[in-house]
Protein backbone atom coordinates (compact mmCIF):
# COMPACT_ATOMS: atom_id res chain seq x y z
CA UNK A 1 0.00 0.00 0.00
CA UNK A 2 1.18 3.65 -1.14
CA UNK A 3 2.10 5.87 1.94
CA UNK A 4 1.05 9.63 0.86
CA UNK A 5 4.11 11.45 2.11
CA UNK A 6 2.64 14.48 1.41
CA UNK A 7 -0.43 14.22 2.47
CA UNK A 8 -1.55 17.12 4.70
CA UNK A 9 -2.19 15.27 8.18
CA UNK A 10 -0.46 12.36 9.98
CA UNK A 11 -1.16 9.72 12.52
CA UNK A 12 0.95 7.16 14.08
CA UNK A 13 -0.67 4.49 16.59
CA UNK A 14 0.81 1.37 18.28
CA UNK A 15 -2.17 -0.58 19.13
CA UNK A 16 -1.22 -3.26 22.03
CA UNK A 17 2.03 -3.57 20.66
CA UNK A 18 4.36 -6.74 22.22
CA UNK A 19 7.28 -7.25 20.69
CA UNK A 20 10.24 -9.45 22.24
CA UNK A 21 14.03 -9.92 20.28
CA UNK A 22 14.69 -13.04 18.48
CA UNK A 23 14.97 -15.73 20.52
CA UNK A 24 14.43 -13.87 24.06
CA UNK A 25 12.21 -15.55 26.54
CA UNK A 26 10.90 -12.10 27.90
CA UNK A 27 8.90 -9.68 25.89
CA UNK A 28 11.07 -6.31 25.87
CA UNK A 29 7.80 -4.22 24.98
CA UNK A 30 4.74 -5.58 26.22
CA UNK A 31 0.85 -3.94 25.08
CA UNK A 32 2.32 -0.38 24.39
CA UNK A 33 -0.38 1.76 23.11
CA UNK A 34 -0.49 5.07 22.28
CA UNK A 35 -1.53 7.49 19.34
CA UNK A 36 -0.26 10.67 17.74
CA UNK A 37 -1.24 12.70 15.25
CA UNK A 38 0.04 16.14 13.39
CA UNK A 39 0.59 18.87 16.04
CA UNK A 40 0.87 16.72 18.97
CA UNK A 41 4.52 15.91 20.85
CA UNK A 42 4.55 12.75 22.82
CA UNK A 43 7.60 12.26 24.82
CA UNK A 44 8.46 8.89 26.46
CA UNK A 45 10.67 8.67 28.92
CA UNK A 46 12.19 6.24 31.07
CA UNK A 47 15.20 4.46 32.56
CA UNK A 48 18.18 2.50 30.62
CA UNK A 49 17.00 -0.39 29.90
CA UNK A 50 13.17 0.56 29.61
CA UNK A 51 12.68 -0.07 26.18
CA UNK A 52 12.68 3.63 24.80
CA UNK A 53 14.99 2.97 21.48
CA UNK A 54 13.37 -0.79 20.68
CA UNK A 55 9.86 1.68 20.88
CA UNK A 56 11.83 3.98 18.15
CA UNK A 57 13.85 1.52 16.00
CA UNK A 58 9.83 -0.64 16.21
CA UNK A 59 8.19 2.88 14.27
CA UNK A 60 11.18 2.48 11.16
CA UNK A 61 10.30 -1.33 11.18
CA UNK A 62 13.88 -2.36 11.94
CA UNK A 63 12.30 -5.56 13.87
CA UNK A 64 8.98 -7.24 13.47
CA UNK A 65 6.47 -7.42 16.05
CA UNK A 66 5.06 -10.24 17.93
CA UNK A 67 1.32 -8.81 18.18
CA UNK A 68 -0.47 -5.92 17.73
CA UNK A 69 -0.38 -3.61 14.76
CA UNK A 70 1.93 -0.09 14.22
CA UNK A 71 0.00 1.99 11.81
CA UNK A 72 0.97 5.07 9.92
CA UNK A 73 -2.28 7.12 8.63
CA UNK A 74 -3.94 4.24 9.36
CA UNK A 75 -1.96 1.91 7.16
CA UNK A 76 -0.20 -1.25 8.73
CA UNK A 77 3.13 -0.90 8.52
CA UNK A 78 4.15 -4.14 7.51
CA UNK A 79 2.12 -3.50 4.15
CA UNK A 80 4.34 -0.36 3.18
CA UNK A 81 7.77 -0.33 1.38
CA UNK A 82 10.52 0.80 3.72
CA UNK A 83 11.27 3.70 1.24
CA UNK A 84 7.58 4.84 1.52
CA UNK A 85 8.11 4.61 5.32
CA UNK A 86 11.25 6.28 5.44
CA UNK A 87 10.17 8.92 3.53
CA UNK A 88 7.54 9.94 6.18
CA UNK A 89 9.96 9.20 9.08
CA UNK A 90 13.04 12.15 10.25
CA UNK A 91 14.75 10.24 12.17
CA UNK A 92 17.83 11.86 15.22
CA UNK A 93 19.77 9.32 17.26
CA UNK A 94 21.47 9.51 20.56
CA UNK A 95 24.63 8.99 18.44
CA UNK A 96 24.28 10.57 15.47
CA UNK A 97 24.87 8.55 12.47
CA UNK A 98 27.54 10.44 10.65
CA UNK A 99 29.09 9.13 7.61
CA UNK A 100 32.30 10.89 6.53
CA UNK A 101 31.65 13.75 3.64
CA UNK A 102 30.78 16.68 3.89
CA UNK A 103 28.35 18.47 6.30
CA UNK A 104 26.05 19.14 3.10
CA UNK A 105 26.06 15.46 2.16
CA UNK A 106 25.27 14.42 5.47
CA UNK A 107 22.37 16.93 5.91
CA UNK A 108 20.93 16.03 2.42
CA UNK A 109 20.70 12.28 3.50
CA UNK A 110 17.10 12.00 3.61
CA UNK A 111 16.44 14.67 1.23
CA UNK A 112 18.64 15.51 -1.90
CA UNK A 113 16.44 18.10 -3.09
CA UNK A 114 17.11 20.50 -0.24
CA UNK A 115 18.80 23.47 -0.90
CA UNK A 116 21.42 24.88 1.04
CA UNK A 117 19.45 27.76 2.20
CA UNK A 118 16.81 25.27 3.83
CA UNK A 119 20.39 23.35 5.25
CA UNK A 120 21.12 26.59 6.94
CA UNK A 121 17.69 26.92 8.16
CA UNK A 122 17.71 23.31 9.78
CA UNK A 123 20.62 23.95 11.48
CA UNK A 124 19.68 27.59 12.64
CA UNK A 125 16.34 25.53 14.15
CA UNK A 126 18.95 22.71 15.65
CA UNK A 127 21.12 25.42 17.44
CA UNK A 128 23.67 23.94 14.78
CA UNK A 129 24.26 26.92 12.78
CA UNK A 130 26.51 29.24 14.78
CA UNK A 131 29.10 26.28 14.76
CA UNK A 132 28.96 24.80 11.19
CA UNK A 133 29.46 29.03 10.11
CA UNK A 134 32.31 29.73 11.82
CA UNK A 135 33.95 26.53 10.47
CA UNK A 136 36.36 27.78 7.67
CA UNK A 137 34.35 25.65 4.62
CA UNK A 138 30.79 26.05 6.40
CA UNK A 139 28.58 23.55 4.74
CA UNK A 140 31.67 22.06 2.86
CA UNK A 141 33.70 21.30 5.87
CA UNK A 142 34.60 17.55 6.05
CA UNK A 143 33.08 15.32 8.49
CA UNK A 144 35.37 12.02 9.58
CA UNK A 145 33.64 8.96 9.69
CA UNK A 146 30.94 8.96 12.63
CA UNK A 147 31.64 12.51 13.07
CA UNK A 148 34.90 12.04 15.02
CA UNK A 149 35.84 15.19 14.32
CA UNK A 150 32.68 17.13 15.80
CA UNK A 151 31.62 16.64 19.75
CA UNK A 152 28.93 14.98 20.92
CA UNK A 153 26.55 17.77 21.46
CA UNK A 154 27.89 19.38 17.80
CA UNK A 155 27.01 15.86 16.30
CA UNK A 156 23.38 15.72 18.07
CA UNK A 157 22.88 18.92 16.30
CA UNK A 158 23.93 18.19 13.05
CA UNK A 159 21.62 15.19 13.28
CA UNK A 160 18.61 16.99 14.34
CA UNK A 161 19.10 19.25 11.25
CA UNK A 162 19.50 16.44 8.82
CA UNK A 163 15.93 15.11 10.28
CA UNK A 164 14.37 18.94 9.92
CA UNK A 165 16.11 19.18 6.34
CA UNK A 166 13.91 16.44 5.24
CA UNK A 167 9.74 16.46 4.50
CA UNK A 168 8.96 13.86 7.20
CA UNK A 169 5.90 14.12 8.93
CA UNK A 170 6.90 12.18 11.74
CA UNK A 171 9.90 13.49 13.48
CA UNK A 172 11.72 10.75 16.11
CA UNK A 173 14.18 12.28 18.38
CA UNK A 174 15.75 9.11 20.32
CA UNK A 175 17.80 10.43 23.26
CA UNK A 176 19.16 13.31 20.77
CA UNK A 177 19.21 16.17 22.89
CA UNK A 178 21.19 14.08 25.71
CA UNK A 179 24.44 15.89 24.67
CA UNK A 180 22.93 19.42 24.67
CA UNK A 181 23.50 21.17 27.71
CA UNK A 182 20.30 22.51 29.59
CA UNK A 183 20.13 25.70 27.80
CA UNK A 184 20.74 24.53 24.07
CA UNK A 185 18.30 21.57 24.72
CA UNK A 186 15.54 24.42 26.04
CA UNK A 187 15.91 26.69 22.83
CA UNK A 188 16.49 24.01 20.41
CA UNK A 189 12.58 22.91 22.05
CA UNK A 190 11.56 26.61 21.40
CA UNK A 191 12.51 26.61 18.08
CA UNK A 192 11.17 23.64 17.00
CA UNK A 193 7.52 24.69 17.87
CA UNK A 194 6.82 26.70 14.91
CA UNK A 195 8.38 24.44 12.84
CA UNK A 196 6.64 20.87 13.59
CA UNK A 197 2.96 22.12 13.86
CA UNK A 198 1.86 20.21 11.15
CA UNK A 199 4.13 16.98 12.07
CA UNK A 200 3.73 14.59 14.76
CA UNK A 201 7.22 14.68 16.77
CA UNK A 202 7.85 11.86 19.16
CA UNK A 203 10.50 12.62 22.26
CA UNK A 204 12.24 9.83 23.67
CA UNK A 205 14.59 11.34 26.24
CA UNK A 206 15.88 10.28 29.73
CA UNK A 207 16.11 13.66 31.46
CA UNK A 208 12.50 15.21 32.90
CA UNK A 209 13.75 18.97 31.58
CA UNK A 210 13.09 17.86 27.95
CA UNK A 211 9.93 16.15 27.95
CA UNK A 212 7.83 18.81 30.57
CA UNK A 213 6.33 20.44 27.15
CA UNK A 214 5.05 17.30 25.77
CA UNK A 215 1.58 17.31 25.01
CA UNK A 216 1.37 13.29 26.24
CA UNK A 217 4.13 12.02 28.17
CA UNK A 218 4.08 7.73 27.99
CA UNK A 219 6.75 6.73 30.65
CA UNK A 220 8.41 3.50 30.10
CA UNK A 221 9.19 0.80 32.88
CA UNK A 222 10.92 -2.58 31.67
CA UNK A 223 9.30 -2.39 28.58
CA UNK A 224 5.63 -1.72 29.45
CA UNK A 225 3.32 1.64 29.89
CA UNK A 226 3.75 2.68 33.77
CA UNK A 227 2.35 5.71 32.53
CA UNK A 228 0.21 8.39 30.39
CA UNK A 229 -0.31 11.79 30.81
CA UNK A 230 0.66 15.61 30.93
CA UNK A 231 3.75 16.53 33.24
CA UNK A 232 1.82 17.57 36.32
CA UNK A 233 -1.08 14.70 36.24
CA UNK A 234 2.02 12.05 36.41
CA UNK A 235 4.01 14.04 38.78
CA UNK A 236 0.79 14.26 40.84
CA UNK A 237 -0.03 10.88 40.36
CA UNK A 238 2.65 8.44 38.81
CA UNK A 239 5.16 6.74 41.23
CA UNK A 240 8.12 5.95 38.43
CA UNK A 241 7.39 9.62 37.12
CA UNK A 242 8.10 10.80 40.69
CA UNK A 243 10.89 8.96 41.24
CA UNK A 244 12.78 10.37 37.98
CA UNK A 245 12.05 13.59 38.82
CA UNK A 246 13.47 12.71 42.78
CA UNK A 247 16.58 11.26 41.09
CA UNK A 248 17.09 14.35 38.60
CA UNK A 249 16.29 17.12 40.65
CA UNK A 250 17.96 16.21 44.08
CA UNK A 251 15.29 19.02 45.73
CA UNK A 252 14.80 21.21 43.08
CA UNK A 253 11.09 22.23 42.14
CA UNK A 254 10.19 21.67 38.52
Amino acid sequence: TPLDSKSKEVSLAFNHVNFRYPSAEKLALEDIDFSIKDGEKVAIIGGTGAGKTTLANLILRLYDIESGSIEINGIDITNVSQHDLRKMIGFATQNALLFSGTIRENLKYGNDEATDDELWHALEVAQGKDFVSKLPDGLASRVEQGGANFSGGQRQRLSIARALATDAKVLVFDDSFSALDFRTDARLRKALEPETRDKAVIIIAQRISTVVDADQILVLDNGKLAGKGTHEELKETNKVYQEIIDSQMKGEDI
